[in-house]
């Protein structure tokens, strides 16, 4: 039964998308876009380093291009990228579209011989695994009893960090509160019933998310939080007198933050990306990778099947291992 496994309590966190970490997510994952558009056949593996320092950022691209045609324009998509997700004042923690400000080195080559031979098939059947390795796809009913949430077969702790997340995105880029920057995270625990394992509610929210110095008042920042990120995001059911809201634990989080306070890399919320820890990982990345790289286009393969084992209602929760060898199609 449901029940003998899952612990009273179940925590995931997800990341805003100026979380430097993501921000090397988004940089690799516009680099496979911009070279995809100029040949659908083209092998990416591309990884992003974002720091800043009191000085100037820098932006370091590492990886392996193939492709049919002259390459993009590395440095313009990642300071076009970084830009958007709002890293445009050094200030904040990174001015993406300063040249004196903020640097960016280019270290890629193109894809070794000895493994485009084993993946470069003529058909999709006969095309063989970019990799070896193992990947997970996974799939629950646990959004499936709330309206808002329908249709996500998707673990819910996870869910609803993911929702926090976004709308910390969405207050940053419609500049709606203006002291919010882009940096910030979410954590959500929810209490399930022992009884028959199904979720009940949201134990503890907890938000971190970056601000202009000048405000400082704990309990307006977390006043503001609470009303519009939190129950602005979170069904109300799921709320009640007894949740615990946590904004900012240290107390304050001002600039500079983003990748001033914290280095990111490519590839480190793998768990993010995936079921926040409610279901296996098998350890590969899905950001900066061509869908010839089986850790991202498998474990997609199998999110999208164990949904539908859980959608026709042939079970409520379905995981899926798939396990490849490099150069096999089957």
């Amino acid at each position: 039964a449901m029940s003998d496994w899952l612990p009273p309590m179940f925590t995931s966190e997800s990341v805003a998308s100026g979380h430097p970490d993501k921000v090397c997510d988004s940089i690799s994952d516009a680099i496979v876009d911009a070279c995809l558009a100029i040949d659908p056949n083209a092998r990416v593996a591309v990884e992003t380093l974002v720091k800043g320092t009191k000085g100037k950022s820098v932006i370091v691209l590492a990886g392996e291009v193939s492709l049919n045609g002259a390459p993009p324009d590395y440095e313009a998509i990642a300071r076009g990228t970084a830009a958007a997700i709002g890293y445009t004042d050094h200030s904040i923690g990174m001015d993406a579209t300063s040249p004196e400000l903020c640097e960016v080195r280019a270290y890629i080559t193109t894809q070794s011989e000895h493994i485009s031979k084993g993946v470069d098939g003529d058909d999709i059947d006969s095309q063989g695994a970019g990799d070896q390795g193992m990947m997970f796809g996974y799939a629950c009913n646990e959004t499936e009893q709330d309206p808002e949430l329908q249709g996500r077969y998707f673990p819910i702790a996870a869910a609803l960090a993911q929702r926090l997340t976004r709308r910390l995105d969405i207050i940053q880029s419609t500049g709606e509160i203006p002291w919010m920057r882009p940096d910030g995270k979410s954590q959500v625990s929810v209490r399930y019933d022992s009884s028959d394992g199904t979720p009940q509610h949201v134990h503890t929210v907890v938000i971190a998310v970056q601000h202009a110095p000048d405000v400082s008042q704990r309990e307006y920042i977390e006043n503001v939080v609470r009303k519009e990120v939190v129950e602005h995001t979170i069904p109300a059911r799921w709320l009640d007198d007894s949740t615990q809201v946590i904004v900012n634990g240290t107390g304050s989080f001002p600039d500079p933050g983003g990748p001033y306070s914290d280095a990111g890399i490519t590839g480190r919320k793998i768990v993010v990306d995936a079921y926040g820890g409610a279901a296996r990982h098998g350890g590969g990345a899905f950001s900066g990778k061509d869908p010839s790289k089986v850790d991202r286009s498998a474990a997609y393969c199998a999110r999208w099947a164990a949904k539908h084992v859980v959608a026709a209602g042939l079970a409520d929760r379905c995981e899926i291992q798939v396990s490849y060898v490099i150069g096999r199609a089957e």
